[in-house]
């Protein structure tokens, strides 16, 4: 093959704006599990051809399509994020399987809006399925996709190793054999209910979901990975998933082949329990959903809201009487650097508002206006105050500076709003219309109704954690202190974000993370004794880094890259944190912002009295007790170079990323 040959350009699937495949909101995409590629979030319905060549495959629930084309390269236009769920209603083609197209014609269209309104990501990812075989090189032309030009230039490699589909050995059809032995590792028929697939993985509905030998299972040759999400056991199969799964509907039988089939066979077996797993996983489901909306609107916010409680706990210290107040709190300096502190607290409806948008799929300008209605001067200046009487019930303002939930809910409202008004309204009016009306209602129904509602039970919850902090002492220390980092591992640990974050803003501290932060400084000690006691190269240099990292605030690198592998150094931070949660929940340690571990300290000094010392002393000796006892059982104990590693951890994926 002549090199210019080999040189390939790959049109725009839709129009839209173009990014690397790696900032794809979605793991199996964003990792490159199924090949190498881009991402484009689209701006209309339209679908063109990628390549000149064949049609390959079209997903039952026609939110993917496949092509063939020179060089055998093999390109899937993967239409949206988890919209299999979608069973195809918003898509519409004029191809089918067999059809010969040519680069850049029209093959289709899909609703952008009916994916939106089922709140699912509308983000397109164009992979070459068979990028180890084929490409040499990738290469993305322009940040703005036009739908059938160019966007991609691919270099193909001089030769290509065909992949046979036959396992010579075992006289077995590969896909047979990667269905058998994913369907004995689950745990055989009896412990499956039903078995559906999306593009990439085989979803199983099991019995019993302790069964699974997932190491095991990772094991198979075909099989890329293993996750448990929405009440399913997913096998990562990648783009030979139709295949594997016709093979194991083959052996299981046509009547785990589709839901309505296996709730009949579930029913037969097991009467009394498949309405009550049904409802049990809605239930689930919503909680999942719920949760992902809050961390997913926090999630982009947080990191400011540290960095600007750093910058307020370190005026205090300038101000503290003890240093002889360094930074007079009337000067113009200190008004300055106090209003660059406090404006991601002041104004954060506006920030929620934008970041909640994004995650449900609103508009996120319309949203962060609703916000800044919250906010308004005028409307602040009148907390406490009536703003409306009607029949008798009058209509306090209260302030939504420094709150979260109204405005989470408002984004949500709007969302909803924009979606029927659009419905409702010509095309020509929607551009005006849309956001008047949605601005109006919403903003005037979370200021009369929900906001007010909303922010009583938020003060409330934020009391309440701390009452029963208070009145726990030690006990809630040792409970949180040693067991936090056991929900990091499962990823349950997303529920408590919210609860934290509601703390801050509701009463400007939070006990609870106070006793969060322990966890995060006796960790990076444990791996720090890693670190030092390690003569293995590799392992110490991972290992001083994580502990860095740990002692900044961020403890994946420490618990995901070695604490886990050598489960002995992860529970010695347990013991230590364990301690450290002792002393803070003992003498009631308080913080007054987000950062965490030891650069948090700043968290500690409280902005309303500086001359407070009380809670930076508890942190400061817990910190020490936290550091020491962590760093010496991992030393004495938790490690040494004889341990094997285990198999790594995969980190839980944050709902509000999904």
């Amino acid at each position: 093959m002549a090199k210019d040959d080999r040189i390939l350009e790959l049109m725009a699937p839709t129009s839209g704006k173009a990014m690397p495949l790696e900032q794809v909101k979605d793991p199996i995409f964003s990792q490159k599990m199924m090949g190498d590629g881009i991402g484009i979030e689209p701006d209309d319905g339209g679908i063109s051809a990628p390549i000149s060549g064949r049609v390959e495959m079209i997903a039952d629930t026609k939110h993917a399509i496949g092509f063939v084309g020179p060089g055998n390269v093999q390109v899937l236009i993967h239409l949206g994020i988890d919209t299999v769920e979608l069973k195809g209603e918003p898509y519409e083609f004029d191809v089918k399987v067999g059809d010969t197209v040519n680069a850049g014609d029209e093959i289709g269209s899909w609703n952008l809006q009916k994916v939106r309104d089922a709140h699912k990501q509308t983000t397109v990812m164009m992979v070459i399925t068979n990028t180890k075989d084929v490409l040499k090189k990738l290469e993305l032309e322009s940040e703005i996709a036009e739908a059938g030009k160019p966007i991609v230039k691919i270099e193909l490699k001089e030769e290509t190793e065909p992949k046979y589909s036959v396992d010579v050995e075992a006289n077995e059809d590969r896909f047979s054999r990667i269905a058998r032995q994913v369907i004995s590792d689950v745990g055989g028929k009896d412990n499956i209910n039903s078995v559906i697939h999306c593009i990439s993985r085989l979803r199983f509905y099991l019995k019993d979901e302790n069964i699974p030998k997932d190491d095991e299972i990772r094991n198979v040759d075909g099989v890329i990975d293993v996750r448990r999400a929405q009440g399913q056991y997913q096998v990562v199969i990648g783009p030979e998933v139709p295949d594997v799964y016709e093979a194991a509907i083959n052996q299981l039988g046509d009547n785990f082949a589709d839901e309505e089939a296996t709730a009949k066979a579930v029913s037969e077996t097991t009467p009394n329990n498949s309405d009550q797993r049904s409802i049990w996983k809605k239930m689930l489901d919503g909680f999942n959903s719920f949760i992902g909306v809050i961390t997913g609107s926090m999630s982009p916010v947080i990191w400011s809201l540290a960095a600007a409680g750093i910058l307020k706990g370190l005026l205090s210290v300038l101000t503290m009487p003890q240093l002889g107040q360094i930074l007079q709190p009337q000067s113009e300096l200190f008004v300055v650097l106090n209003a660059m502190g406090d404006s991601a607290f002041f104004f954060l409806p506006i920030l929620v508002g934008y970041s909640a948008a994004k995650r449900i799929g609103g508009n996120p300008i319309i949203a962060a206006v609703i916000g800044g209605v919250l906010v308004h001067p005028t409307l602040t200046a009148l907390a406490g105050k009536s703003i409306g009487n009607l029949g008798g019930m009058n209509f306090p303002m209260v302030s939504y500076s420094y709150s979260i939930f109204p405005m989470i809910l408002a984004a949500w409202l709007a969302f909803k709003c924009e979606g029927w008004l659009k419905k409702q309204l010509p095309s020509y009016l929607t551009m005006i219309l849309v956001p008047l009306i949605t601005v109006l209602v919403v903003s005037g129904i979370t200021l009369y109704i929900t906001g007010p509602v909303i922010i009583g039970i938020s003060k409330w919850l934020a009391t309440g954690i701390a009452w029963i902090l208070l009145r726990s002492g030690w006990v809630s220390g040792v409970l949180i202190g040693g067991f936090y980092q056991l929900l990091v591992i499962f990823g349950l640990h997303w529920g408590i974000v919210p609860l934290v974050a509601n703390d801050i803003a509701t009463t400007g501290h939070s006990y609870l993370n106070a006793i969060i932060c322990q966890t995060m400084i006796s960790q990076g000690a444990a791996v720090l004794a890693v670190a030092i006691k390690s003569r293995k190269a590799n392992l110490k240099s991972l290992s001083f880094a994580a502990a860095i990292s740990a002692f900044c605030g961020v403890t994946e690198p420490a618990i995901y890259g070695v604490n886990l592998r050598f489960r002995r150094v992860f529970i010695s931070g347990l013991i230590g944190s364990a301690f450290g949660g002792f002393i803070t929940g003992l003498f009631h340690g308080n913080m007054f912002g987000f950062a965490g571990s030891w650069i948090g300290f700043a968290s500690f000094f409280d902005p309303k009295n500086p001359a407070d010392l009380s809670s930076f002393w508890i942190f400061l000796v817990s910190s020490i007790v936290s550091t020491i006892i962590g760093f010496v059982v991992a030393y004495v104990w938790g490690y040494s170079d004889k341990m094997q590693k285990e198999s790594e951890v995969e980190r839980p994926i944050n709902p509000g990323k999904k």
